[in-house]
Order: structure tokens, then C-alpha cells, then sequence
């Protein structure tokens, strides 16, 4: 395995180990302020319990190489959604932007297409393109 591709598999579980332990862990477990902090944001702590196991999902459906790129949009997606909560309340909200970029930026690393694509390089090689 290439170091380049090593770092992209470490990226990709750090960043789905951040989101399935204390990001969707806090949805899940109970503790002080909870209902008032959700409840800042618009969310009662009945629908964060759902939005956890999508975030869940989501991580894990990431970290699958067969998926990883249907993962990153629904990452994208749900980290969207976080990102206009925080806006709508006026609050700090470049974190879930930036773990979107890390998100890309790691499934880049794992798989190279990934950045040719982003660049709007085509896959197809010259010899396949003057053929046609």
C-alpha cells in the first residue's frame, strides 16, 4: 500500500471515529444541558437519537471501499445540514465545512480518481478519445 493511500485510510477512520464516537455518542447519551442545547439549534433530543445512527451510518457506509463514494455524499449531505443548523442560530460553523473538505480530501488519498475527477480530468485515456 502506497504511503499516499496509507494517510487516506488513516484520514477516513479518524474522521469516522470522531463522528461515530463524541459527535453521534453525544446524541445518544444523556446528560446536562442536553435538551437545552438541541433545543438551541431547533432539534429535540428525540430526533438527534435518529440523526445519530445517520450519522453512524453514514461514516460506516464511508469507510466501505465499494461505497466510500456513495459515503462521502451522504457525509457531505448530512454535514451540510449541520453546517445550516449552525448558521440558522448564528453560531460557529466551520467545523462541519471543514470535515466535509477532509472527508474528499481523504477519499482522494484512498482513491486517485477521485481527485481527476474533481479536476475535471477524464479517466479515458488519448488513444480511446481519437478513436472515437
Amino acid at each position: 500500500m502506497s504511503k499516499t493511500k496509507l494517510a487516506g485510510w488513516v484520514l477516513s477512520v479518524l474522521i469516522a471515529l470522531m463522528l461515530i464516537g463524541p459527535s453521534a455518542g453525544g446524541k445518544l447519551m444523556e446528560f446536562d444541558g442536553k435538551e437545552e442545547m438541541f433545543g438551541k439549534l431547533g432539534w429535540s433530543t428525540g430526533t438527534m437519537f435518529y440523526v445519530a445512527f445517520v450519522e453512524i451510518a453514514c461514516a460506516l457506509i464511508f469507510l466501505v471501499p465499494q461505497t466510500s463514494f456513495f459515503g462521502a455524499i451522504m457525509l457531505s449531505a448530512y454535514l451540510g445540514g449541520a453546517t445550516a443548523a449552525h448558521v440558522r442560530v448564528d453560531e460557529p460553523f466551520f467545523m462541519p465545512i471543514l470535515i466535509g473538505v477532509f472527508v474528499w480530501i481523504a477519499l482522494g488519498l484512498r482513491n486517485p480518481a477521485v481527485f481527476s475527477l474533481a479536476l475535471g480530468h477524464s479517466r479515458v485515456s488519448t488513444a480511446e478519445k481519437s478513436a472515437s
